[in-house]
């Protein structure tokens, strides 16, 4: 059971919320990125984030990006998509929908591969628990032969959960011409922002590295006091 704190929680930032766990009749205190703690509990990551929280990107970012594929006539069953940040597979079930060839997984969080696995086997065509700030040349050469020609990261970007320098390395692995999907808070636009990531988006667009098909303003999620939490959901083209 899931409790959260009736405190007045405006100071806080997004990714220092938190709330109770009632679990044999015990409360802990878990923060909302304690994903290793919320994985290892079946169905609690379902349970706060899209049962009581309302949290729409993976739905979202899928269905823009197989709409841009589509009207750039590129074939979803030729695609072939490094997911970053995986996590439980929630992403990679919306890729399978919409019939993506070749799903590939990655994730830092041991927990989560369990729980996708646990949850939702035959997901991903391979799951990797790697450290993309630290690339092995052996994994670089075995996701290298995926040939991957898409690259997705849904509500894991900004936070420090993947750093700016992780999502980099993703980046270049994706075949020239390739696609890139993703969602960030809208903050992160905003020029005041100079975090490493917003800085790295925006040298991204500035040097028409990445060329923007589709940005969208939308709802993530809501707080734990009901207000609506904006994100952008972004799909590009690697030139």
């Amino acid at each position: 059971n899931i409790k959260f704190p009736a405190t007045d929680l405006h100071q806080l930032e997004q990714d220092e919320s938190f709330f109770y766990l009632i679990e044999n009749e015990e409360q802990i205190k878990l923060r909302f990125h304690d994903y290793g703690e919320i994985y290892k509990r079946p169905g609690l990551y379902e349970q706060l984030f899209y049962q009581r929280l309302k949290c729409s990107s993976p739905k979202k970012v899928c269905d823009i990006l197989a709409r841009v594929l589509q009207n750039n006539r590129v074939e979803m069953t030729e695609t072939r998509v490094l997911d970053l940040g995986a996590g439980n597979g929630m992403f990679g079930e919306q890729l399978h929908t919409v019939g993506v060839a070749r799903v590939i997984g990655v994730d830092i969080c041991e927990e989560a591969s369990d729980a996708c696995e646990r949850d939702r086997p035959g997901t991903y065509d391979a799951y990797y628990v790697r450290d993309f700030c630290n690339m092995d040349t052996a994994t670089h050469e075995d996701l290298s032969a995926w040939q991957i020609d898409c690259l997705s990261c849904v509500a894991a970007l900004g936070f420090g959960d993947i750093p700016a320098k992780a999502f980099a390395n993703a980046y270049n692995l994706v075949a020239p011409s390739g696609w890139v999907a993703f969602n960030i808070k809208e903050t992160f636009l905003l020029e005041s922002d100079t975090s490493g990531f917003s800085r790295l988006i925006k040298q991204l667009l500035v040097n028409d590295a990445l060329e923007v098909h589709h940005l969208e303003r939308y709802r993530h999620r809501i707080s734990i006091d009901g207000r609506p939490l904006f994100y952008y959901a972004l799909v590009g083209k690697k030139e």
